[in-house]
């Protein structure tokens, strides 16, 4: 494509950063692809030129469920109110409903509301496992799409065909991961082969003729805007939409690494990273290619606990079972800042907590 211009590579990493694994060897085993990030310099929007859709077989194993946090439960309420500012007493229809977490928030909320996700597992009469389409039937006032946006690999057609499947009318609020936050923190981390786009604010607010609220949410590391579905359009930019990476973007990766090599120097120590997603399966794979050993993994959500994580193949466990593992003092590094709190809390604060978030301007 020679209206696009490279900015990141990241060579073999797991299609599925949430895709459990029943054994070490299916996990190591897992299927890989690479992520070419190129910048469209006619759109301004920012993709993995690589990716391939066929790749991406979700199935029950796939966990991505966060509301087993307490934090994550606040910020679903902050998210609420977003949504009661715009949307009350209006009908929704939120796409991609996952597990149904959100939409059982939003219908306890007084919300008339319908999910529709092919791959959800629960029992709930609001959810059709289904795809959102002309064929289903559905419409509503409002739709709801968090963290769909960043899947797909046509982003503006995918949301020209919500508007389509929902009649060519209403609002639309959009929840996605933020790629300058990104940046600014050096969490390389969090490019993985799952998100296909990455958005800034700027890119948002330039696929909507029109749009009601934007902003930054989850402490800055997720972007949202609420906009009118019918003023869809495929944004231009201009030099000002130019994106880089920072220069030193990744040098962090021989930092933690060196640092975990140097324990590792007779002594018996157990390395342990607290975040079993995609942070976690990045992280423990690039200090895996960089010579350093991540021994635990620690995650709350019980269908993961047990399981192994792409790549690497490391055991997740319970932060009970990691407690009996780990010595006092031990270093645990927080794949995300917004759980620090809460994971000192859980584990009595006698660990060393080390955030791998390194904010720089």
């Amino acid at each position: 494509m020679n209206d696009c211009r490279v900015i990141y590579r990241a060579e073999q990493l797991p299609v599925f950063q949430n895709r459990m694994f029943d054994s070490e060897r299916e996990a190591k085993n897992c299927v890989r692809g690479d992520v070419v990030l190129v910048q469209n310099c006619e759109t301004g929007l920012i993709f993995n030129q690589t990716f391939k859709s066929c790749l991406m077989q979700y199935d029950v194993n796939y966990q991505n469920e966060q509301a087993t946090s307490i934090v994550f439960q606040k910020h679903l309420q902050s998210v609420s109110q977003v949504n009661k500012r715009h949307f009350e007493a209006h009908s929704l229809i939120e796409v991609g409903c996952g597990k149904g977490s959100f939409l059982e928030n939003l219908h306890k909320l007084g919300f008339e509301i319908t999910g529709l996700d092919p791959t959800y597992e629960g029992s709930n009469p609001l959810v059709i496992k289904d795809y959102f389409s002309p064929e289903i039937g559905l419409r509503a006032d409002g739709i709801i799409l968090r963290h769909v946006l960043e899947h797909v690999q046509d982003p503006i057609g995918f949301l020209s065909h919500i508007r389509e499947s929902n009649g060519g009318s209403g609002k639309i609020y959009i929840e996605v991961p933020c790629i300058d936050w990104i940046c600014k923190h050096r969490a390389w981390f969090d490019i993985f082969y799952e998100h296909v786009n990455y958005f800034r604010l700027r890119d948002l607010n330039r696929i909507f003729g029109k749009v009601y609220e934007s902003g930054h949410t989850f402490g800055g590391q997720y972007l949202y805007t609420v906009a009118d579905l019918t003023t869809i359009r495929t944004p231009t930019c201009d030099k000002s939409d130019y994106f880089e990476f920072p220069k030193d973007f990744l040098d962090t990766v021989n930092q933690y690494a060196s640092k975990l090599r140097t324990q590792y120097l007779g002594l018996p120590t157990t390395a342990a990273i607290w975040g079993g997603a995609s942070k976690g399966v990045i992280f423990a794979l690039f200090m895996e290619r960089a010579k350093a050993k991540i021994d635990i993994v620690i995650d709350i959500n019980p269908a993961k606990q047990g399981k192994y994580i792409a790549g690497t193949g490391i055991q997740i466990l319970s932060p009970t079972e990691a407690m009996r593992k780990l010595t006092a003092g031990t270093d645990i590094y927080v794949m995300n800042s917004n759980y620090l709190k809460e994971i000192q809390e859980l584990t009595m604060h006698q660990f060393n907590y080390l955030l791998v978030e390194q904010e720089r301007i």
